[in-house]
């Protein structure tokens, strides 16, 4: 196998040094702040197990590019809200690559600096889906 010409943890850093990020406690802040989507990309297993940030959107990671862009036939209309947007994962990878790649696109938005891993602990409220019969 060749070696790759940039690592994962190089392309988030190139990521994060872009965009804008926030912290878990000021995220917390604005949970019921109703200007704000906190848009949850993780599996829907990471959030059937580990629970998710009450009223946020879960958009899988997969769709994003696809539910944000108007022209797309997957399109959601929350993305055209005047709101601002908040992305995050578990750890804060995945967001941050996303956050940029939407950059590129032309869709501002921030990050959960260190995901949904300090959530709890820091205070975070976390909601679990109903098991379905």
């Amino acid at each position: 196998m060749s070696k790759l010409k940039t690592s994962v943890a190089k392309m988030v850093a190139t990521a994060r040094a872009r965009i804008q990020e926030i912290e878990t406690k000021d995220a917390i802040a604005l949970v019921n702040d109703p200007n704000v989507v906190i848009v949850d990309l993780r599996d829907v297993r990471e959030r059937q197990h580990s629970g998710f940030i009450p009223g946020s959107f879960h958009c899988p990671r997969g769709m994003l590019e696809f539910w944000i862009d108007p022209e797309s036939p997957y399109f959601k209309e929350i993305f055209a809200e005047d709101k601002r947007f908040i992305f995050h994962c578990a750890s804060g990878w995945r967001s941050a690559l996303s956050v940029s790649m939407l950059k590129d696109m032309g869709f501002e938005a921030a990050h959960l600096k260190e995901g949904f891993s300090t959530w709890e602990k820091q205070g975070g409220p976390v909601e679990f889906a109903q098991r379905k019969p």
